[in-house]
């Protein structure tokens, strides 16, 4: 495990309720919960090498955070992970998402936070 990967410097997105702002905004974030696993993991590592891109580590769960769109390419992720990663596999290893997620193809899934560009999709 990557020691990077857990660096507390990196903006963590959980705040306390007494620090929370609400607005009638639309905020175009999207992310992925997904239960701890080696999968989750390398997942995890591989996407917080987008600086864009926030990972939080929680005991049992894992949050991948982005803005505008996080695009999981398998193939990537398969050869980071040493092994294979399907879409099928990365849906089992999601617990719950926020953000309009689209399988494009066998390769490709995206969420998109920005509503109007999940658009050509649907």
């Amino acid at each position: 495990m990557s020691v990077a990967a857990r660096d507390s410097t990196k903006s963590n997105i959980f705040k306390s309720m007494k620090d929370i702002t609400f607005e009638q905004t639309i905020s175009h974030q999207c992310g992925v919960t997904m239960n701890d696993s080696v999968e989750a993991r390398a997942i995890a590592e591989f996407m917080d090498q987008d600086p864009k891109v926030t990972v939080t580590y929680n005991p049992a769960l894992i949050r991948i955070d982005g803005e505008g769109k996080l695009i999981f390419k398998m193939d990537e992720i398969s050869e980071f992970l040493g092994k294979e990663m399907t879409a099928e596999m990365f849906e089992v290893n999601t617990s719950t998402h926020y953000g309009r997620m689209v399988r494009v193809d066998d390769n490709t899934v995206i969420l998109f936070g920005d509503m109007e560009e999940v658009m050509e999709y649907i």
